[in-house]
């Protein structure tokens, strides 16, 4: 007879995925996975896998939970130039808050510790960076098509410009003492939507 799980596996994993958003994949131990999630080594492994499955889960949760939002800001009808702005300024004051100084981003963390050497990792960073550069780009065509944006200007380079300006915001603001430093690149590039 199958023993029940004494633990909720969704706290469990929401708990992993805080621990290695705070730390880092190489800077979180298996023992301090126990100790903050609260469960036994064992039950780790038969209900998540290996510590790097654990962190995966917990990376897809992330965005499970973080993606929603830009569909929802960059998605809405009526003018889009003026989501697009609203969105670079909200990565911009979320990097330069003491949160986002002690946090990050959890994919851009994982982009700069993992990706360059980590298969998985790298396809799930891509394919948050893909999904981003989509949406941003959708919303630069919507706003020409309504006459926001200059008809000379490219969506896809301004949606690759902003996916790597919001990248670099996430890094710079998470090791900078200067918040105006984010804020002032955030509002210069906005000025290329002009």
């Amino acid at each position: 007879m199958a023993r029940t799980k004494e633990f909720d596996p969704d706290a469990a994993l929401q708990s992993a995925l805080e621990l290695f958003w705070r730390r880092g994949y190489e800077a979180t131990s298996m023992t301090d996975l126990v100790e903050h999630i609260g469960i036994g080594r064992a039950s780790i492994y038969a209900t998540f896998g290996s510590k790097h499955e654990l962190y995966l889960k917990a990376l897809d949760r992330y965005t499970e939970t973080h993606d929603p939002l830009l569909v929802s800001e960059l998605s809405q009808p009526g003018p889009a130039l003026p989501a697009v702005r609203t969105l670079v300024r909200r990565f911009a004051a979320e990097a330069a808050s003491p949160e986002g100084r002690l946090n990050g981003c959890f994919v851009t963390n994982t982009a700069a510790e993992l990706a360059p050497h980590d298969a998985a990792a790298g396809r799930r960073v891509e394919f948050s960076w893909e999904h981003i550069e989509t949406l941003l780009h959708s919303a630069l065509v919507r706003a020409q098509a309504q006459g926001e944006l200059p008809e000379g200007r490219d969506p896809r380079a301004l949606a690759r410009m902003l996916l790597v300006l919001l990248q670099g915001v996430r890094i710079v603001g998470k090791a900078s003492n200067d918040p105006a430093r984010v804020r002032d690149a955030a509002e210069q590039a906005l000025t290329l939507l002009d």
